[in-house]
């Protein structure tokens, strides 16, 4: 099988590159997207066309992995090639025709992390380290630091063209120890937005880096499954 690995707001194809060896060592192949999402003349349809260069002409046995605002780019790459599975992992799930930009809002999201943070005790600024990176090793952390890059406000406004989602197996993966998206939101967004119950594993928000052999296992039991 081959996972398309479709990063977050920013776009940083090095999010995947502790996952993508764990993969291939269970036998199967990735393709970590990379995108310029600081790039003001891109938005959610050149994000699509990336994708699917990153891709190629091979499109046989694709599993779409869509990472944060990576689920606003899965469900348009899916209405142009045909999957076999989705992945969502502590992502933005879009209704048709919804810019990101309001999807805050229509979810509840910033209600749900300040509620969860002022359960736990913490400071309810957002905070990189204390909601992105809290789980993450420090030395890969760092290693990172140079491939961070925030995202333009283009794609904000921008609807997610697609009409449906396809008829293909959908799992919505939520990190128990998410901070950003608090898992109990997660799982209200996937029942009303999917009519799915989110799968929860251990790890925050940015799983990949935390627990990448953890998620490889995860992501290959779908597929036995």
């Amino acid at each position: 099988m081959r996972f398309v690995l479709v990063p977050g707001a920013g776009g940083a194809g090095w999010y995947w590159h502790r996952l993508v060896p764990e993969l291939e060592r269970r036998g199967h192949s990735a393709v970590a997207v990379d995108i310029r999402e600081d790039d003001p003349d891109l938005g959610l349809p050149e994000y699509s066309d990336i994708t699917l260069a990153a891709i190629g002409d091979d499109r046989d046995d694709l599993v779409l992995v869509g990472q944060s605002m990576g689920g606003f780019t899965v469900p348009m790459v899916a209405a142009r090639v045909p999957v076999r599975m989705i992945v969502l992992l502590n992502a933005m799930v879009p209704l048709p025709g919804e810019t990101p930009g309001a999807w805050w809002e229509a979810t509840g999201q910033p209600e749900a992390r300040l509620a969860a943070d002022e359960a736990a005790g913490r400071g309810t600024d957002f905070d990189e380290v204390t909601h992105f990176l809290h789980d993450v090793p420090d030395d890969v952390a760092a290693s990172g630091a140079s491939e961070q890059r925030g995202p333009s406000d283009t794609p904000f406004g921008q609807p997610c063209e697609f009409e449906r989602w396809p008829d293909v197996p959908i799992h919505v993966l939520a990190g128990a120890d998410d901070r950003f998206f608090p898992v109990e939101f997660q799982r209200r967004v996937a029942r009303e937005r999917l009519g799915l119950e989110a799968d929860v594993m251990p790890g925050g928000h940015l799983v990949a880096l935390s627990r990448p052999a953890e998620l490889a296992d995860r992501l290959a039991s779908y597929l036995d499954a």
